[in-house]
């Protein structure tokens, strides 16, 4: 009887569920042959899949154990999203009746936990992509998902925890294209562990803790990222034979010296930045390395305090120099043939002190970055020599510039002018011009006559003193003007005549009334922040308000009631104010500034008509002291009257 108690709840239990409903699609989305049911705490996937399922999407689930159940007994799958789950058992085998499984994301799991058994999964008959990342997987403990791999062409082994590359790691997987083993702790990497992989073209080894490569022979390899290591030096075997690397990375470590590449290469792309580096031996290099190819090359953010212009002789296709924060204090581009296709050239932020362009040099360069140098004298026709410059960078430096007025002959052009004044006139192809912070002191007429600009910044400038034609020229290609942050107390330049003029920053300077604009003006965006407007004329905002879509007026000391047309534009116009909360005004003297978005037409009339009942109150005041010192002097009088006739 006691052993029927027992089994009676187990019976019952049996028997519901024998009789509970099979599992449904509890949510999961089904387009065609693909099922997706990530996020819904599932342990297995629902039994009613279609018959044929390609793809199966149970990413960031409940799963823990990896079988044929889990999977519903399905083989059919292409492609199989199991990331971000708990698994940490596999069942042995499972994969070898999925013959036509492309894709397999294991990545987010417990895979190291089923390592343990050193147990193959495979074979991995026809997968062809597989990720492994982040599953807390150890030196050796990838050999058991590898081992019998044949048409694996991509694999992931990101964020584990793998410090040797052995040389059979990847004997079972001799398909691949493409490794990945970004952050990872590789220390070491055997003599030939990738020499068996004669279709690898990608390799990424970037976070890791590898020290150097003294005997690179990956001849077929495209792309390899060996950045943010420890690496001291990057050395390739000598050998003539042609490598056909492309891109090669080597940007945050420790390399004190220019890497020794390939002699016979296709490197287009070579990131050295933020190293160690302190010079470059010019003969070593030029001897050693053939850069014809070249056409990106970043040494930023190194210790480099000069390049020689002969380092750049065997780079004929190089379009992009990147050599910014540095010790340079002089670049020098004399010969014709050198940077022929050079399009950027980044020089910021670095200690020059002479920058020299030869005739017919840098014939192609769009784009120059002399931003934080501190330059203060150049030939002043330097910029006349760039016919394709299109941005030019020239913040934080010390320049003055040039007047139009001035036309230099041709035996004036290697020589710096006299006043030590750069022209910015007759640039026909530049279009950006950035000289904020320049402590710039004069801002002459005519200054860029003939250069159709579309964007300027004198940011930062304090005192800027702008002549009224400082901007002729300009009227029809200029759309950005940047004066903030100039202490500037009245505009005397005519804005108005800047037919094309769209986007103005006037903020943060000491403005007590408007630029002047006509009903033509087509200003949209006009930033006037921080200055000291009280009120704002009338016609002038008439006008600004056909064009304007977006106005800064925050933090200037407005009147509320003397301000008809803004308060127009800011309640009845389409202009966006962002700062709306920030714009206040005075209502009366010596009151709290209020919102602007507060203020009525009766508080403003109000403001402007006398207080009756004050006044009526005041007067019957007056009335009653005048009749009563009227009555009291009448009753003087009459005593005075009285006494007499009783005498």
């Amino acid at each position: 009887m006691a052993a029927f108690q027992l089994f009676f709840p187990l019976l019952v239990s049996c028997v519901a569920a024998s009789a509970r409903p099979p599992r449904h699609l509890p949510s999961c989305q089904v387009v065609q042959m693909d099922v997706f049911c990530s996020d819904l705490s599932l342990r297995s996937a629902p039994n009613d899949l279609p018959p044929d399922v390609q793809m199966l999407d149970l990413s960031r689930n409940q799963v823990q154990n990896l079988s044929q159940e889990t999977l519903a007994y399905h083989t059919s799958f292409h492609h199989l999203n199991l990331h971000s789950n708990k698994i940490h058992f596999i069942q042995p085998g499972l994969f070898r009746n999925m013959t036509d499984l492309k894709v397999l994301d294991l990545s987010r799991n417990h895979l190291n936990v089923f390592a343990l058994s050193k147990t193959n999964i495979g074979p991995l008959t026809a997968v062809e992509s597989l990720d492994l990342s982040s599953n807390g997987l150890y030196t050796g403990m990838s050999d058991y998902f590898l081992a019998d791999s044949p048409s694996l062409t991509n694999l992931s082994l990101n964020s584990n925890s793998i410090t040797k590359i052995a040389q059979n790691t990847f004997i079972g997987s001799l398909s691949l294209k493409k490794i990945s083993l970004h952050n990872n702790v590789i220390l070491e990497i055997e003599d030939g562990a990738f020499d068996s992989l004669n279709h690898l073209t990608e390799l990424d080894l970037s976070k890791n803790s590898i020290t150097c490569i003294t005997d690179f022979n990956l001849y077929n390899l495209k792309v390899l990222n060996l950045s943010k290591n420890s690496m001291e030096l990057f050395h390739s075997s000598k050998s003539t034979v042609s490598y056909e690397i492309l891109s090669l990375d080597l940007s945050q470590n420790k390399i004190s010296s220019f890497p020794l590449l390939p002699r016979i290469n296709k490197l287009k792309y070579l990131d050295i930045s933020r190293n160690q580096l302190q010079s470059i031996n010019v003969t070593e290099t030029n001897t050693n390395i053939i850069l014809m190819h070249l056409s990106y090359l970043d040494m930023s953010y190194n210790q480099l305090k000069s390049i020689p212009e002969s380092f750049f002789s065997c780079m004929i296709s190089l379009e992009v120099l990147n050599v910014s924060n540095n010790c340079i204090d002089s670049f020098s581009i004399t010969n014709e043939h050198f940077f022929s296709r050079v399009r950027i050239i980044n020089l910021s932020n670095n200690n020059l002190q002479s920058l020299t362009f030869g005739e017919k040099t840098l014939q192609s360069l769009e784009e120059l970055v002399l931003q934080g140098n501190d330059l203060t004298t150049l030939d002043h026709q330097t910029f006349q020599r760039l016919p394709s410059i299109i941005h030019l960078h020239l913040q934080q430096n010390n320049l003055k510039i040039c007047t139009s007025e001035k036309k230099p002959s041709l035996t004036d052009l290697d020589h710096q002018d006299p006043s030590g004044c750069v022209s910015f006139s007759s640039i026909p192809n530049l279009q950006f011009l950035y000289l904020s912070e320049n402590n710039l002191e004069t801002l002459p007429a005519n200054a860029f006559a003939n250069t159709h600009l579309r964007l300027l910044d004198l940011s930062l400038n304090p005192g800027l003193d702008m002549h009224k034609d400082s901007l002729s020229g300009l009227e029809h290609s200029l759309v950005h003007l940047l004066l903030r942050e100039n202490n500037i107390s009245k505009l005397n330049t005519d804005l108005s005549s800047l037919r094309s003029l769209k986007h103005v920053d006037l903020s943060t300077n000491q403005l007590t009334t408007l630029p002047m604009w006509t009903k033509d003006s087509s200003i949209e965006s006009l930033n006037l922040q921080n200055n000291n407007l009280v009120t704002l004329e009338y016609n002038t905002m008439a006008a600004l308000e056909r064009s304007l879509k977006t106005l800064y007026m925050g933090s200037n000391p407005l009147s509320c009631c003397k301000n008809h047309g803004f308060l127009h534009l800011v309640q009845h116009s389409a202009v966006v104010v962002p700062d709306i909360e920030t714009v206040t005004c005075i209502h009366e003297e010596n009151s709290e500034p209020v919102n602007i978005e507060t203020v009525t037409q009766e508080m403003c009339q109000r403001q402007g008509q006398p207080n009756y009942i004050i006044v009526i109150v005041v007067l019957a005041l007056v009335t009653i002291i005048v009749v009563g010192l009227v009555a009291k002097c009448c009753h003087a009088r009459k005593r005075k009257h009285n006494r007499s006739f009783s005498a």
